[in-house]
């Protein structure tokens, strides 16, 4: 279980313009392009429980996981909008029983499918089936390497993670995963260690494909570097170590405007392993619903419109900040 969180009469006033201000300020608003891309969150179970997890995913969450018949429903409402890409998230999705079926019958209704992971729980002869099934259905894997030394990787997520994480890039590779040629999409997602802002992404994904490389025979086709969101478990560390205000200026001081055309917010929509549906997995993580109650995907008969206005929080600036979450 996560720490409690600060009641209002703890927390004192936020020294920060909040986000809904800054846009006005701007003269901007947040509102949707045409939806191209469903993110279904199948789960909170993971293998780790990792500092920075805006959801408090873990072992504990084992009763929070997608059902077949809310799977049934999520295809379905695939199948009548026809997105571009489908894009697969947790916890570990890996964990999640039927996560097979669920990825061949989505590869009917949609073009790309791509599924996050955090490495570990692909590990072991139990997941061979679920990386068969990757492979024929050509599915695009992110996977979370946040750091290229031990120290920091398990400072962050935990004893035995750097080796488990080197491991399964090696078996990635050997499979065809980030090798030229494949058609086997392998890319890296680097988040920083603490209270600061990930550093340029361009130099970054150098800097891995380098040491990767030439210490490990490692490849992979692309790097993207992401800005830790102020929510669930991240947020109880910033608060209990003092973080949290510092944290969040820097954020705000980042807000960078030129993100807003790009935002992943304004083109996809969200679906919790119950069904709901949000605008994006951040939102989800808050209990920010989208509209004015919640909606179950079944109910669902399309896409929101273009237009439609989106919900905003002070901790989309995670967004926003320097080169944005795109």
């Amino acid at each position: 279980m996560g720490i409690p969180r600060k009641t209002s009469a703890q927390v004192p006033a936020p020294d920060f313009e909040h986000f809904s201000c800054t846009l006005k300020q701007q003269g901007l608003t947040l509102a949707r392009k045409r939806c191209r891309i469903l993110q279904i969150n199948v789960g909170l179970l993971c293998d780790l429980a990792c500092r920075h997890c805006h959801l408090e995913a873990g072992p504990h969450q084992r009763e929070k996981v997608m059902s077949a018949q809310t799977m049934k429903e999520v295809v379905a409402f695939a199948r009548r909008s026809r997105f571009e890409l489908v894009d697969i998230t947790g916890g570990a999705p890996e964990l999640v029983p039927g996560i097979e079926g669920f990825l061949a019958d989505l590869a009917e209704v949609t073009p790309k499918l791509m599924l996050r992971s955090n490495l570990t729980a692909l590990n072991g002869p139990e997941r061979e089936q679920l990386l068969h099934a990757c492979i024929k259905h050509r599915v695009a894997l992110v996977v979370s390497f946040p750091a290229l030394r031990e120290a920091q990787i398990e400072a962050q997520r935990g004893s035995g993670v750097w080796e488990k994480s080197l491991a399964m890039l090696h078996r990635l590779n050997d499979l065809g995963y980030g090798c030229e040629g494949s058609g086997l999409e392998l890319h890296l997602a680097v988040n920083p260690g603490g209270a600061f802002l990930p550093a340029n992404q361009g130099a970054t994904e150098k800097r891995y494909r380098r040491e990767l490389h030439k210490r490990w025979g490692l490849v992979f086709n692309n790097l993207f570097t992401l800005t830790n969101t102020p929510l669930g478990r991240f947020q109880d560390w910033l608060e209990n170590s003092g973080n949290y205000e510092g944290y969040m200026r820097k954020l705000a001081q980042a807000f960078n405007p030129e993100t807003i055309p790009a935002l992943m917010c304004r083109e996809q929509i969200s679906i919790s392993w119950d069904g709901y549906v949000f605008d994006c997995d951040f939102h989800l993580a808050a209990g920010i619903c989208r509209g004015e109650k919640r909606t179950h995907v079944r109910d669902l008969p399309a896409p929101p419109a273009e237009g439609t206005l989106i919900a905003t929080a002070d901790h989309c600036y995670a967004c926003t900040a320097g080169a944005g979450f795109t």
